[in-house]
């Protein structure tokens, strides 16, 4: 009897970084039955818990040596790091395993930001740079596009919310991000709002709850959620919307697993950088990525900043915020 191969697949932040591991996590298993375990932060391991290709999620708070005991323990055949950096590279060093790494087009982007004239247009995206390790195992993409799964108890009662919401008849928008220069300012997130004709659902961390509630307090349509709903709650109300609108944040990408169409605006980033939203082959929806073109300085940064390093943030407060109702 062949012995059932044993895969670690390592990607340890974060949100959107790890919901765009899904379509590589989905092949690997479909098309090997190996048995699957991922690494990732305990602050992420919601986002993989309902998975059912992942037949074990392995996590750690700060140190790596809590967890490299048990990592050891397991015998895994092949390790792969879909992170590629020091703490990962760690991380199959330690163990008795074959490791494929993902390549990370890390010079091609540094030209984007530092030497434009010397970049290429755009890079490999992230998705399709996740199966390159794959490959010696005989995996490729299928078509497929991304997964997200929900657990029962992280789905939301869109009633018990607010009686006005039903599923496909809101807007869920996406406010802040962990870099500002990736935030469209208040003001524009204002006329925003006063362009949309339907409900909206405002989703954020604890940190944009301030910006909510400014932004509801002046939309009657809009209802702030943000800093009131864990992560998985938050893609419960992605799942149900009608379509999204978001920065270059995970919740983009949360909303391309559930193939929904998604309007998102582009500041210090840009989508050549290789982390669009990544859909199906048969994706009917639509994708309207923004941002305002002919600007030198863009991209400023292949992550971002929290102030804009010319000063004017000319990235977004220049950006076209008309909306179809």
């Amino acid at each position: 009897m062949n012995k059932r191969l044993k895969v670690l697949v390592v990607r340890m932040s974060s949100i959107g970084d790890i919901v765009l591991t899904s379509a590589a996590v989905r092949c690997l298993k479909q098309q090997t039955s190996c048995e699957l375990h991922f690494f990732t932060k305990a602050a992420y391991a919601s986002l993989l818990e309902a998975n059912p290709y992942i037949d074990s999620v392995i996590n750690f708070n700060d140190s790596l040596g809590e967890v490299l005991p048990q990592l050891k323990s397991e015998r895994y055949d092949y390790v792969i790091d879909l992170h590629n950096n020091l703490r990962s590279r760690r991380i199959s060093a330690a163990l008795n395993a074959t490791c494929y790494r993902m390549p990370k087009s890390n010079v091609d982007k540094w030209l984007m930001v530092n030497v434009k004239s010397l970049a290429p247009k755009e890079v490999p995206h992230v998705v399709t740079r996740s199966f390159e390790p794959l490959k010696p195992l005989g995996v490729s993409y299928d078509g497929r596009g991304l997964d997200h799964f929900i657990l029962e108890k992280d789905k939301v009662d869109l009633k018990e919310l607010d009686p006005r919401l039903e599923a496909g008849n809101y807007i869920a928008m996406s406010v802040g991000a962990k870099f500002q220069t990736k935030v469209l300012p208040l003001e524009k997130q204002l006329e925003l709002l006063g362009n949309i004709k339907q409900l909206v659902v405002l989703l954020g961390s604890p940190e944009d709850a301030e910006r909510g509630a400014l932004l509801a307090g002046q939309n009657l349509h809009a209802i702030n959620l943000c800093g009131k709903l864990s992560i998985q709650q938050s893609a419960s109300i992605v799942e149900q919307c009608d379509y999204a609108i978001t920065h270059d944040t995970g919740l983009m990408h949360i909303a391309a697993a559930f193939k929904k169409s998604i309007v998102s605006f582009w500041g210090n980033t840009i989508p050549g950088i290789g982390m669009t939203p990544f859909l199906p082959d048969d994706f009917e929806g639509t994708i309207d990525l923004r941002e305002v073109d002919n600007l030198a300085c863009r991209p400023c940064s292949k992550i971002g900043f929290q102030k804009c390093p010319k000063g004017h943030f000319e990235c977004m407060k220049l950006q076209d915020v008309s909306i179809k109702n």
